[in-house]
């Protein structure tokens, strides 16, 4: 059997399943935050500082990024496995699927570090 040792977790079901968790953990953080607007007629930047700065919000977006983050991973590796083939880029595919998978690590490693110094003020 033929393993891939950069999928989140080796497993195609346990992908599937994360996948479908973080879109949950999404939706839930997207219908948050659009409820409060929603329920705040004339928000201010204090209003939504304090908002966006308390504690339970601050968890809320990280977990948020964090899922965007996995989710993300989990889309960009099928779409470079699925497309970056031989098939389509020759006997030079591999090296080809490397380094997308890499510039796809450094993207995210910015985007979660940015978001994290954005969230806990680092």
């Amino acid at each position: 059997m033929v393993t891939s040792v950069t999928s989140l977790t080796g497993n195609g079901l346990a992908d599937f399943v994360l996948q479908r968790v973080s879109a949950v953990v999404l939706a839930l953080y997207a219908g948050c935050v659009v409820g409060w607007f929603l329920v705040n007629d004339g928000v201010s930047h204090g209003a939504l500082a304090a908002y966006f700065g308390s504690m339970p919000m601050q968890l809320f977006s990280t977990l948020a990024l964090l899922a965007t983050a996995v989710h993300g991973w989990i889309g960009m590796w099928t779409v470079g496995t699925d497309y970056v083939q031989p098939h389509y880029f020759g006997r030079h595919a591999t090296v080809f699927r490397f380094i997308y998978q890499c510039g796809m690590v450094l993207v995210l490693f910015v985007y979660v570090a940015w978001g994290l110094a954005l969230f806990w003020s680092l």
